[in-house]
């Protein structure tokens, strides 16, 4: 691929990297509807530096990796069978999905009520600010998805309980927990993050027996959600209507071979998208300037609140993905609806068009539809 178009642009003869070039062929070439200047809304988490632990691995996307995320951040993990994620809590809430695998979740509520679940791929949980909390990979382990209310969150610089009491005297330790000084000789000298422990074989129900547990939902099973299914794909949309605890909101997203999620925007916040699979062209429309992206599985998209944009499958497979909100409620607005409930001579004298245009407009709002053959 040569950046080329129409008579215009050149060969590319000094050094190139063809992969990436081949990962992104409408940067290369873009499509002359492009215009204008617009801030970098692309970030992959195969650029992330990845942080190895005994057991597992955790890489991020904040703001220091992708600018334009001020809103959200979010943190890639693994954890091998047995695999602790060290007892800790954030200043910002934590919202998870579960890519792969199986992890057990333990804690406490506010008013110190406890909870214990076991969550599995495609479920999701929410702890708010200030929770206390613990992640172990179950049989064959987990891979997951931590996103955090807050750009430049970072689940690397958590409250943890290893790094606390390995910076408390031990005397105050001591008399904390009112034990001899020899059962506090061997704490670790530093935090621990991730590290290997084995499963205690007791279930969950076992463990939560004669404790005060939270009358809080944490858990939410969202690919247990009966989809929105339409002819180019299918939709599922978690927030505070199925979900009470939630302060941030999400889509999971199919979009078929040959469908487009159809030209909206986002209104109560920026959109932060994760691609589980599959590959996308995506152009948003900002005020004055329009760019194209193109994504595929592991990449991370950034779409300001309110600019106009869509998502077009241009692989050979479906895409799945997760669209990500700073908000409570999911809300979206659809161009065609928009147009279609407008009274039709306001947009035939806007576009220049008549009632063949005006008539194949859907007040109805299908956010996922498949593409005219023309």
């Amino acid at each position: 691929m040569e950046p080329k178009r129409d008579g215009k642009g050149s060969n590319i003869v000094g050094p190139r990297n063809p992969e990436r070039e081949r990962q992104n062929p409408d940067m290369i070439v873009s499509p002359p509807t492009d215009w204008g200047t617009v801030l970098n809304m692309k970030w992959s988490f195969a650029d992330s530096h990845m942080r190895l632990e005994d057991g597992g691995w955790a890489r991020e996307v904040t703001v220091r990796e992708l600018p334009m995320s001020r809103e959200l951040a979010a943190t890639n993990m693994r954890l091998e069978e047995g695999v602790i994620r060290d007892l800790h809590w954030h200043n910002d809430s934590e919202w998870g999905y579960i890519l792969e695998g199986r992890v057990r979740i333990t804690g406490i509520d506010y008013g110190g009520l406890y909870f214990e679940e076991d969550v599995k791929k495609g479920d999701l949980w929410f702890f708010p600010r200030g929770v206390p909390h613990s992640l172990q990979g179950l049989e064959g382990g987990c891979e997951f998805l931590l996103i955090f209310d807050d750009g430049e969150a970072t689940e690397f610089k958590a409250f943890q309980l290893t790094d606390w009491l390995a910076h408390t005297p031990r005397d105050v330790l001591r008399k904390n927990f009112k034990v001899p000084a020899s059962t506090i000789e061997k704490l670790p000298a530093r935090e621990k993050f991730i590290f290997r422990s084995v499963l205690s074989g007791r279930t969950c129900e076992e463990e939560r027996e004669g404790k005060p547990l939270t009358r809080r939902r944490l858990v939410h099973r969202m690919l247990e959600q009966e989809p929105v299914k339409v002819e180019g794909g299918e939709v599922r949309i978690a927030d505070a209507s199925n979900f009470p605890i939630t302060t941030i909101s999400a889509a999971h997203v199919i979009i078929n071979v040959g469908a487009i999620r159809e030209m909206h925007w986002h209104p109560l916040a920026d959109e932060w998208s994760y691609f589980i699979k599959g590959k996308a062209r995506v152009t948003v429309f900002t005020v004055q300037a329009t760019r194209t992206f193109n994504f595929q599985e592991g990449d991370v998209m950034i779409v300001p609140a309110n600019c106009g944009h869509y998502i077009e499958n241009i692989g050979t497979e479906p895409i799945e993905m997760l669209e990500i909100f700073r908000s409570p409620k999911f809300e979206e607005m659809s161009l065609n609806q928009w147009l279609a409930v407008t009274p039709p001579e306001i947009v035939q004298a806007h576009l220049n068009t008549t009632d063949e245009f005006t008539r194949q407009l859907d007040p109805g709002h299908t956010p996922v539809r498949m593409m005219p053959k023309l």
